[in-house]
């Protein structure tokens, strides 16, 4: 028999299957659909960034055409300086590549690193879009569980490395579980996996979203980052730049050679109109991004005050930070189960835990995650009542 095609070896999208459920339900007007399923922005970039990206669409010619495969040099020396800056270390402008959002940073890093049947070691609860993308290329994930408060524990990924191992991945703060990864974790896991020989991949998308000051983590200041440390990034949250497409990948000028082949190969550019949006607001919307900071912080708070409601009810919060809160439910039904009726009897559309974890797993059916950032305090309010009036 033929083996199956790449893309028969994963799952649907999820976010796109969740979508689905919608389909022939109707929401009361004093009862509207509370959509906490998606960690994207719905509101637009603010009003002067969109000026600025029109401009550069009408006067400069050279934003309609191919650019260099690894991004803009503009763009590329400031996220070097600011980086550099914030972090306390040193990064040039040649080890920066502008991406076509974070998940193409993602791809282009395991391509860089594995062939065929090689391991990669992700903390469950684990993004979807990473497991899919190891299906498709045929690399192995191996689930690492996550302890209190959803926290990796380096020694325990210690034991699930073999000879087939080509890297760790930690995003933080994490999606699903919204764990901010302390400073001590991180630095544990990048002296792991130099002593074995392998990658640390670490996915920062809702870095400026951490509710701690400072860097976050000080492995840049580390003079030999570049043997063993991949940084990826995303614009896309920060300045709500989502259908633009523009991430970013950090790492040592010999992996960017590796993965200039990839890029070209799947978009030849990022957008030059992202790009060009990006720039504008790293130089210009400093204060404005500490605005919505504050506010997805106030958000979950609210999130953490009205889990307090839930406790008695069996609810159980496991994690909460940047957009999401990951939680245990109480109810006799397993999570995909519970997700679909929520949607009809409740009118709030979330995610359940099957969906983060290997396929069988028990704790998926027992947990769901709610994407807070497009919900305010009200609406926050609204959903825990809901939470709390339905009954399985």
């Amino acid at each position: 028999m033929n083996a199956p095609p790449r893309t028969a070896t994963t799952f649907a999208p999820p976010v796109m299957e969740a979508r689905r459920w919608l389909e022939g339900v109707t929401f009361p007007p004093d009862r509207p659909l509370i959509n906490v399923s998606q960690a994207a922005p719905v509101d637009p970039p603010p009003e002067p960034m969109r000026q600025a990206m029109a401009e550069a669409l009408l006067t400069d010619p050279a934003s309609h055409l191919y650019g260099p495969v690894l991004g803009l040099p503009d763009l590329r020396e400031e996220v070097a300086a600011r980086w550099s800056a914030a972090y306390g270390g040193h990064l040039a402008p040649g080890e920066v590549a502008i991406t076509s959002g974070c998940n193409q940073a993602y791809t282009a890093a395991l391509s860089t690193l594995c062939a065929e049947g090689d391991e990669v070691i992700l903390p469950v609860p684990y993004y979807f879009n990473h497991r899919m993308w190891h299906d498709m290329a045929g690399i192995r994930t191996i689930p690492l569980e996550t302890g209190a408060g959803l926290i990796p524990d380096p020694e325990r990924a210690a034991a699930l490395i073999t000879d087939r191992t080509r890297a760790i991945v930690l995003v933080s703060p994490n999606n699903p579980g919204g764990a901010e990864y302390p400073a001590g974790t991180v630095r544990a896991f990048l002296k792991l996996a130099r002593s074995r020989g392998i990658a640390l991949i670490v996915d920062e998308t809702y870095r400026d979203f951490d509710s701690r000051t400072g860097a976050p983590h000080d492995l840049f200041a580390d003079p030999d980052w570049r043997d063993t440390l991949i940084h990826l990034y995303s614009f896309s949250k920060a300045f709500r730049l989502t259908g633009h497409r523009v991430g970013a990948m950090i790492a040592s000028r010999t992996r960017l050679t590796e993965a200039e082949k990839f890029l070209d190969t799947v978009t030849i550019c990022p957008s030059q109109i992202g790009q060009r949006g990006a720039l504008w607001g790293l130089r210009n919307l400093g204060q404005w991004v500490a605005g919505e900071r504050a506010e997805i912080l106030d958000r979950r708070a609210a999130m953490e005050e009205g889990f307090a409601r839930l406790e008695p009810l069996g609810w159980r919060l496991l994690g909460c930070g940047a957009y999401f809160a990951y939680a245990e439910h109480p109810h006799p039904l397993p999570s995909p189960e519970l997700a679909q009726r929520l949607v009809r009897e409740a009118g709030v559309l979330l995610l359940p835990g099957t969906m983060f974890r290997p396929a069988g797993d028990a704790a998926g059916a027992r947990q769901v995650r709610i994407a807070f950032a497009n919900v305010d305090r009200a609406g926050i309010a609204a959903l825990m009542d809901r939470l709390a009036g339905f009954a399985a």
